[in-house]
């Protein structure tokens, strides 16, 4: 078995709070986003685009994602108000992967959405092959559009995600995985 197969078969997703410093470099996220957009990418159209959020900038973020929340809670604790607050602060680098699929004459927007969720996935993964951990999550603030609208994103584009990335503190244990004889038919 080779090393990405092995790689592929035991990915695991670590929860933003047991990611740790230190995060990837410049050289090493440079690398990481490179192998992210090497994905099928019918009519070369890149419908994707990444926002690395480090340092002070996850703060900032949070503070957009705090007043987004509060404002539609006004009710919520300190407590409440501070989680939401810190979403983007536990790993040391969070990238955003927005997507920016959209209708197209020859390039169906089905295919660009696949497009980014690849994009994503080998984001993943090659943080993963670079020694570190990660987790690909959406949240409710990834479809609040005041929180899109602060991070730049244009009327058309989606976020498809955070990939929180760091070190592991720990791994949760593996959690069940379907059955290939559930998910697979031989024609």
């Amino acid at each position: 078995m080779t090393a990405t197969l092995d790689l592929l078969k035991t990915r695991r997703s670590v929860p933003p709070p047991l990611l740790d410093e230190p995060g990837p470099d410049r050289a090493q996220l440079d690398t990481i986003l490179a192998a992210a957009s090497r994905v099928p990418d019918h009519g070369k159209l890149a419908p994707w685009r990444f926002l690395v959020i480090t340092g002070a900038a996850r703060e900032r973020v949070g503070e957009t994602i705090v007043a987004a929340f509060a404002a539609d809670n006004p009710e919520a604790t300190p407590e409440r108000l501070a989680q939401e607050r810190g979403r983007l602060t536990h790993a040391p680098t969070v990238v955003a992967v927005v997507s920016r699929a959209g209708p197209h004459v020859k390039i169906p927007e089905w295919e660009q959405v696949l497009s980014v969720g690849a994009a994503t996935m080998n984001l993943v993964i090659a943080a993963n092959a670079a020694g570190f951990a990660t987790s690909w999550l959406t949240e409710w603030f990834a479809y609040d559009r005041r929180v899109l609208d602060a991070l730049g994103l244009a009327p058309s584009e989606k976020l498809a995600g955070f990939v929180h990335i760091g070190r592991a503190r720990e791994v949760p244990s593996d959690r069940p995985r379907p059955a290939l004889d559930e998910i697979v038919t031989y024609l």
